[in-house]
């Protein structure tokens, strides 16, 4: 390293860890960032006055949550999103992508000011997955057919999607999308990223959190992307790095001072990412047992569910898994790196594992999916799950 880059390399760390706008407000939305409802008149069933001065009044969602490590590759041009995101069988009121690693994590992504052009290409695509999805649903075969007037009457009756909260941190992205017709009820959005990386503060690992509160319910989501490492003792790191997202992140307590500062304050709490876990296992062993498709013997070793059990995380739920593992693949395959009868050389060996992951805290949630996708151009496959709040 020259002098030059000696000087300049605290420098940019400095620069960086001061230019960190991590404010509540700091993200991308599609509509006008109002802590007060706003009147609806289109959706007289869901009345403001109704809801609010009944407080027995419940109303019963179903959200949609995925993680996908798109290993540093931006989204090809023609990659149809309506297969991750399940259009075709599931129709949910409110859509939470996370992804990790949508930017390569080098120094100059790092350190330099953030890339957007890739997390708006993302955004793009679930749009255009998310809503595509509604106009075949609602016009059948007129799509195409319609004028301006009846799309822009289509999307009066809130059946559209928008984006409520996309926030970005190097490669850390998650993006939150609901139908239009709760926009209006959706007060407070603000986001918090912790960077637990380089130096312990840089954002090539850490999470971006974001709530908001619907009705009368905070949500808050976790996108995570933890240390990797595969070695005995790297799941100590990984375990660090969550006590730090649990104790640095918080949010603001709101003009009421009644908002929950905390991650786990809030009433309904899902946690996402590649938390990069492994299973406690020789990895000739593992490859033996992921041969076999013995889950179960796998999962007895697997140190996140150690940790749901009585590590950090003891007191959270994760649902049955019953896929195989989602890491690590040779990109563009369905083959896992290093596999013995087909390994290439000077190719790593990295065992399989489940190290994308969507777990939640507390009561209030009931998971009905919980499954992966195929989507094949990283090493990484995306996880999914759907959930009724």
């Amino acid at each position: 390293m020259s002098r030059n880059q000696q000087v300049m390399w605290p420098r940019l760390v400095a620069n960086k860890i001061l230019r960190k706008g991590l404010g509540s407000n700091n993200f991308v939305a599609d509509f006008p960032r109002k802590n007060e409802i706003q009147s609806l008149d289109q959706r007289p069933s869901l009345n403001p006055k109704t809801i609010f001065s009944n407080r027995k009044a419940t109303h019963n969602y179903r959200i949609f949550v995925s993680t996908w490590n798109v290993g540093g590759v931006a989204p090809p041009e023609d990659l149809d999103m309506q297969e991750l995101l399940d259009t075709g069988n599931a129709s949910c009121e409110i859509y939470v992508l996370g992804f990790q690693e949508i930017v390569p994590l080098s120094a100059s992504n790092v350190l330099g000011s953030e890339n957007n052009k890739v997390s708006t290409k993302w955004n793009s695509l679930i749009r255009r997955a998310l809503n595509n999805k509604n106009t075949q649903k609602q016009h059948s075969s007129e799509e195409g057919k319609l004028s301006n007037d009846e799309k822009s009457s289509n999307k009066i009756q809130g059946q559209d999607f928008q984006c409520v909260i996309s926030k970005q941190m190097v490669g850390i992205l998650i993006s939150v999308w609901v139908r239009s017709y709760l926009c209006p009820y959706i007060r407070y959005p603000s986001v918090s990223c912790i960077g637990c990386g380089i130096m312990g503060c840089l954002g090539n690992k850490g999470s971006v959190s974001v709530r908001f509160r619907l009705h009368e319910t905070s949500f808050c989501f976790v996108c995570c992307h933890l240390a990797s490492g595969g070695r005995q003792g790297d799941e100590k790191l990984r375990n660090f790095n969550v006590c730090e997202i649990f104790s640095r992140t918080t949010f603001p307590r709101g003009p009421s001072r009644d908002l929950p500062r905390k991650i786990l304050d809030h009433d309904r709490v899902i946690f996402l990412g590649d938390l990069n876990y492994r299973i406690s296992l020789p990895e000739p062993n593992v490859r033996l047992l992921v041969d076999a498709r013995d889950w179960n013997s796998l999962l007895e070793n697997d140190q996140l569910r150690m940790e749901l059990m009585n590590g950090e995380l003891k007191g959270w739920h994760e649902g049955s898994i019953a896929f195989a593992p989602t890491y690590k693949y040779r990109p563009n395959s369905d083959v896992y790196t290093g596999c013995f009868h087909q390994g290439k050389k000077g190719e790593k060996k990295r065992a399989p594992a489940w190290c994308d992951r969507i777990i939640w805290y507390g009561t209030g949630l009931k998971q009905h999916v919980y499954n992966r996708g195929e989507e094949n151009f990283s090493d990484h496959r995306p996880v999914k799950a759907i959930f009724t709040a």
